[in-house]
């Protein structure tokens, strides 16, 4: 008899190799030299072709949707992650509860400005404090060096006596007068305000007859429109007579159109040689009431 082979259209396998169809083949029989006919067992289907169609099967459709899968992730632009969302942690427990009550941050608000009002007036209240206490400071140390200027000058006594004080000197003094008169009788003793080195004697201008007197602070003493002077240089202690009280030089009055003072005793003060000051404030600062 005629044998079937296993061909593709016998096993049910398409042209493209995809067919799964499997057929049982016909049992053969073995014919034996004898002519003996003997069974054989069935032969086994081939089954490696089909196999290998579900495989390609199988890996092209894997392979599509790769593919498909590729296509998609490459129309679909990548999106960048998400950002964490921020999150706001309170210095304090306190500014929590503030901003969860209104009320609460009002009264706050108010407590804050409050507080700050308090210390701009604290703050003031120091500064005041402080100036007072510079001010108490300063005056302390000016009577500490008036006390030391007075033991280094040692006593002091007015210039003359049997007087009356013609120009009054005050905030306006030196507008009117650039000293302190002693209006007395033609030829009264001038002394000596304290001890001292005459330094200069003699005439000067509108000054008439005039004396200096330099203290041991340097302080300059000018004794001006003597009638007559004693003294002419050297060292002199305190209520040694230097000159007479007279009307030399310039003697007007102390206003325009007055009569002429007379005789007296023009005092000026002049720290170290410079420019006069208030001589009446200066006698009184140390310790002389004319």
């Amino acid at each position: 008899m005629a044998s079937l082979s296993h061909t593709p259209a016998n096993l049910g396998i398409g042209t493209l190799g995809f067919g799964t169809q499997l057929l049982e083949p016909p049992q053969e029989q073995a014919v034996d030299t004898d002519g003996a006919a003997r069974h054989r067992m069935p032969r086994q289907p081939r089954t490696g072709g089909s196999l290998l169609g579900v495989t390609a099967m199988a890996a092209g459709l894997g392979a599509t949707g790769l593919a498909t899968a590729g296509s998609a992730a490459a129309a679909t632009p990548a999106q960048p992650p998400a950002p964490a969302p921020a999150l706001s942690v309170p210095d304090t427990a306190s500014e929590h509860v503030l901003s969860a009550d209104p009320g609460l941050a009002l009264a706050a608000r108010i407590q804050q400005q409050a507080d700050g009002q308090r210390t701009s007036v604290e703050e003031t209240a120091r500064l005041a404090a402080a100036q007072e206490a510079e001010t108490k400071r300063a005056a302390q140390q000016a009577e500490v060096q008036a006390a030391a200027e007075r033991d280094r000058l040692g006593t002091l006594e007015l210039p003359t006596a049997n007087y009356t004080l013609v120009a009054q000197a005050g905030p306006h003094w030196a507008h009117l007068n650039t000293g302190l008169d002693f209006a007395a009788p033609t030829g009264t003793p001038v002394t000596a305000l304290g001890a001292g080195t005459v330094t200069s004697a003699g005439w000067s201008g509108a000054y008439g007859y005039r004396v200096i007197q330099t203290l041991p602070d340097g302080t300059e003493i000018w004794y001006c429109h003597l009638s007559a002077i004693s003294a002419a240089s050297g060292q002199v202690a305190a209520g040694t007579q230097l000159g007479k009280v007279g009307a030399t030089g310039n003697c007007p009055g102390l206003l325009p159109g007055s009569a002429p003072i007379g005789p007296h005793l023009h005092l000026e003060v002049r720290p170290g040689g410079g420019a006069p000051v208030d001589p009446l404030a200066w006698l009184r600062s140390h310790g002389l009431q004319p």
